[in-house]
């Protein structure tokens, strides 16, 4: 989503570089086109003109250091400020009390249901037992949906009685929920597809019938401007206590993630970024700001590897490496499915450092490719005989056709399955070469 923005910005930071001195006429030369590409990425112009002017008092007031360029010193202003512009420090929800209470807020369409059921998930991940409340009560299939969600979260749920009133649903589950001893009971609202009174007004009734601790607001990021007028709203009738952005993965320009935290005064708790159940990430005002950057975000990728690895598979890859074993094509299909764990190659590619300077329509390409490429290297490996898993070799011309026909690729393609194949089979007998150069348990524990 933040492509362009971080285009345009990389743009002017190259620029930056050519600089030898900090002056007030080529500061204001660059912050002039930061300002356009902010405006470009549907950032609010109130948001963006106090943004430039902090950046611009804090790069003429800086006491330039020797060993930092001028464009450095800009690019740091403008890093430091994106995070303050995310609201600084990581917020999350408040979960002291027992049951802790979160109320759910949105519009038609923005996630929010769906958003529900990958909180539960999280929550039951973290041992926290939660209680889903469908309190949908007009949308049809709401509670239906919301049902199917909990029972895939593993989480509870409270549906409503035929006559009951939405504040009389929820005190009903206040008390359920302290009878069998839940963690946690999360409001499912009803939403429209834009704020009327009647909506306030019964939103309104819940928040004075139960005092949750946490209401939150999700929120679609591709509205573009319409999400500020929409959080401003939410906040200015109930007091919200923080924001979701769904949908982080579309190709919306974005801005209005860096301006509704100015805007509604509550921070941004979680981020939306696919359809999966587990594409519901924390919000890091810091991490978010090095991505746009263009500076990657290496803590973010480590743990992805951390929570899809499998340690029981990645144990038997180092035994095969210790032993005198070869990789097969077995072990290949391991490593291609725990890649396919971890997300598109488009949203790794985000987190690593330099990525930035690259296209966005080559990113997007990556992204929309490699699912599909590792789906059909899968098709065309699980096409294979055990025995020929086991013994790559014995694949010969005849053996191809067949792989070909069966997975529904040409014999080119398998070619390159099993060019590919051979080059990690070769980067793994180095690897074991240099474990026998080094002492022992330096380079597999």
């Amino acid at each position: 989503m933040f492509d362009r923005l971080s285009s345009r910005l990389q743009s002017v930071f190259r620029n930056l570089r050519g600089y030898g001195r900090i002056s007030e006429q080529n500061i204001q030369e660059a912050l002039r086109e930061v300002r356009l590409a902010l405006l470009e990425a549907d950032v609010h112009y109130a948001t963006a003109k106090d943004f430039i002017e902090r950046v611009k008092a804090k790069s003429l007031g800086a006491e330039v250091l020797a060993s930092v360029t001028p464009g450095q010193q800009i690019i740091k202003a403008i890093h430091d400020e994106l995070i303050a512009l995310f609201g600084g420090a990581q917020k999350d929800f408040n979960l002291a009390a027992i049951p802790a209470q979160v109320m759910l807020l949105g519009l038609h369409g923005s996630g929010k249901t769906t958003t529900a059921g990958k909180l539960a998930r999280q929550w039951k991940q973290k041992g926290r037992k939660t209680l889903l409340v469908a309190g949908d009560i007009r949308r049809p299939a709401a509670v239906e949906q919301l049902e199917v969600l909990a029972q895939q979260a593993g989480a509870g749920i409270l549906k409503p009685e035929s006559g009951e009133t939405v504040p009389d649903l929820a005190r009903r589950a206040l008390r359920f929920a302290r009878q069998n001893y839940y963690d946690i009971v999360l409001y499912d609202t009803g939403g429209r597809f834009q704020i009327d009174t009647e909506l306030v007004d019964e939103l309104k009734a819940l928040r004075a019938a139960t005092e949750p601790q946490n209401v939150v607001l999700v929120l679609d990021a591709a509205i573009g401007q319409e999400s500020v007028n929409v959080a401003k709203t939410f906040h200015d009738a109930l007091g919200l206590t923080g924001l979701i952005l769904t949908k982080l993965d579309g190709d919306a320009r974005g801005g209005a993630a860096l301006s509704v935290v100015s805007v509604a005064g509550c921070p941004i708790l979680r981020i939306g970024t696919g359809e999966r159940p587990e594409d519901l990430e924390a919000f890091y005002p810091d991490r978010m700001a090095a991505r746009i950057l263009g500076m990657g975000d290496v803590v973010s990728l480590v743990e992805k590897v951390q929570e899809t690895l499998d340690v029981d598979e990645a144990e038997k890859l180092q035994q095969k490496l210790r032993g005198r074993q070869e990789l097969d094509l077995n072990d290949f299909l391991a490593q291609l499915r725990q890649v396919q764990k971890m997300g598109s190659l488009g949203k790794l590619l985000e987190l690593l450092p330099g990525t930035g300077a690259i296209a966005g329509e080559v990113r997007a390409r990556i992204a929309n490719d490699s699912g599909a490429q590792l789906k059909k290297t899968e098709a065309m490996i699980l096409s294979m005989t055990p025995r020929e898993r086991r013994h790559p070799d014995l694949i010969d011309a005849s053996r191809r056709k067949r792989i070909a026909r069966g997975s529904g690729r040409s014999v080119s393609d398998v070619n390159d399955l099993l060019r590919s194949f051979r080059q990690a089979r070769q980067m793994a007998k180095k690897m074991k070469q240099m474990q026998k150069r080094l002492p022992r348990g330096r380079l597999f524990g």
